[in-house]
């Protein structure tokens, strides 16, 4: 099975191997990633995950908030895979992995796609109301920020430190992708991640 977030101008997925449902989440999650939540209708979504849209109907009866809160958690997952991986090596490896996964999203894309948890974050939501995928998207950052905060308390950061500097790498990088598509260029994260990187040695003692 072959599973890509984003690449070139579509997803690619094998539809020989790959169920309907988990299609149909990846192409939200791309879609989501280029055009924003407003734009991702479940027609489009359908035929940008190119599943019967029957299928996606069938799947995710409740509307497109559906399959964006799959597509949100779907990201956030694979990032905190990631993360999980290269954090017992340290806080800087995590966070080479993380920037080093939005790096390539971006140039893999050639700066169409970008984060699909901050598309859904930055949407207006309705009044007196959290929809179901802007609280998937509180969680993931959450998600993100708690490993990271975890892995610099390990290797000796003050606790509140700790979670002043999670929350930063989350929001720096999260804001450098956006400057990356906007700029059509990788100056932003590449800055970003020489700060961050001395911040983390600081707070560790490197």
């Amino acid at each position: 099975m072959t599973i890509v977030i984003a690449e070139g101008r579509g997803v690619r997925v094998s539809r020989s191997s790959t169920p309907s449902r988990e299609r149909i989440v990846v192409g939200a999650a791309d879609m989501i990633s280029r055009r924003g939540l407003s734009a991702t209708s479940i027609r489009e979504t359908a035929k940008h995950a190119q599943a019967p849209l029957g299928s996606t109907y069938h799947c995710f009866p409740e509307g497109k908030q559906q399959p964006a809160s799959e597509a949100v958690r779907h990201t956030g997952d694979r990032m905190a895979r990631s993360l999980r991986k290269e954090l017992g090596a340290g806080p800087a490896a995590g966070l080479d992995a993380f920037l080093a996964l939005w790096w390539e999203i971006v140039v893999d894309t050639d700066f169409h796609a970008g984060c699909p948890v901050l598309a859904v974050a930055v949407e207006e939501p309705p009044a007196d109301e959290v929809p179901p995928a802007l609280a998937a998207a509180a969680e993931v950052f959450e998600l993100w920020e708690g490993l990271l905060a975890d892995s610099l308390r390990a290797h000796g950061a003050e606790a509140g430190r700790a979670a002043q500097i999670a929350t930063l790498v989350v929001a720096a990088v999260e804001g450098a992708v956006a400057m990356c598509r906007a700029k059509r260029g990788t100056d932003p994260l590449d800055r970003t991640a020489a700060r961050l990187r001395a911040l983390i040695a600081d707070a560790i003692g490197d």
